[in-house]
């Protein structure tokens, strides 16, 4: 069959908002299950050019003329762990993306564990970096769902935690590149040994000179995360200290096929695509199909 390039973009951008629709009708519902299962939770923010028309005369070939600028596609990812803290295969991962914003994001990351029923998991683990936007929803998200507070643990990604101690390296300019390597990595093994207190008095004790008001800050992202860097209690339970399986997500989603030189989306388009590439790239493609055709059954 010979398409154009016109239909094949209708009937993805149709594929997908049908099963949008069946998603929010709650027409199927997931087979597998979180019970007494250790599970993972995460969110984070990708990158995408979105294309909008200006208003005025079109160019002499009679194209449209129109601005890009960036728009941050949120992703959200759910999987599980072995008990040796292992990406579970036996669970395949749920992965989703929209450019709606982060209450819509929460919402679809609502809807899946809803349907997958997190009240039955052994463990969950929240684990992300630093946004504010993911922390300040977790503790009504978790509120809504009726998941039992001992279970629920909540983590900044560790190697996220490593970069913030770098950056306070690098404000203090009178040091040689082998003392502020010295510097990171003795505070970061004193962050995996749970010592973070001890950590932000030594960022406090840095907060002079030229540099201390971009010091105060990082201080300050420490002090209001303090309570989710207890990596030595997570690392025991073997839980992961990292978000590398959200990263790997957002490459692969977003940043292999969305993200480039030139390529710029209509913003209808791009949530079609974030749909259909999520689906896809967590193994749940016969999922997506039974949702976009079961408006039809």
């Amino acid at each position: 069959m010979s398409i154009g390039i016109n239909t094949i973009r209708r009937i993805a951008q149709r594929f997908a908002s049908r099963a949008k629709i069946a998603q929010q009708l709650e027409t199927i519902a997931l087979t597998d299950s979180l019970g007494q299962r250790r599970v993972v939770v995460s969110s984070d923010g990708g990158r995408v050019r979105i294309r909008r028309n200006k208003r005025g005369p079109r160019t002499k070939k009679g194209r449209k003329r129109y601005h890009t600028h960036w728009k941050e596609p949120k992703l959200v990812l759910i999987y599980t762990v072995d008990d040796q803290g292992k990406m579970d295969h036996r669970f395949i991962p749920v992965i989703e993306g929209t450019l709606k914003g982060p209450d819509t994001a929460f919402g679809l990351l609502r809807y899946h564990l809803q349907q997958l029923d997190v009240r039955t998991a052994e463990k969950v683990l929240f684990v992300a970096d630093g946004a504010r936007w993911i922390w300040n929803r977790i503790s009504e998200l978790v509120s809504s769902l009726g998941i039992a507070a001992s279970k629920v643990y909540e983590l900044v990604d560790f190697y996220h935690a490593v970069e913030h101690l770098a950056k306070v390296a690098d404000f203090k300019k009178s040091w040689k590149p082998s003392e502020k390597k010295k510097w990171v990595q003795k505070h970061r093994r004193m962050l995996l040994k749970g010592q973070t207190d001890q950590v932000i008095v030594a960022i406090k004790n840095l907060c002079r000179g030229r540099k201390s008001k971009n010091i105060a800050t990082e201080r300050n992202y420490f002090i209001r995360n303090q309570h989710r860097m207890d990596y030595q209690k997570v690392a025991s339970l073997n839980l992961p200290i990292g978000s590398g399986a959200m990263e790997s997500a957002i490459r692969r989603v977003v940043n292999l096929r969305m993200k480039g030189a030139s390529i710029y989306w209509l913003k209808e388009t791009a949530e079609a695509m974030l749909m259909l590439r999520s689906y896809y790239k967590s193994g749940r493609w016969n999922l997506l199909k039974s949702l976009s055709f079961s408006l039809y059954s």
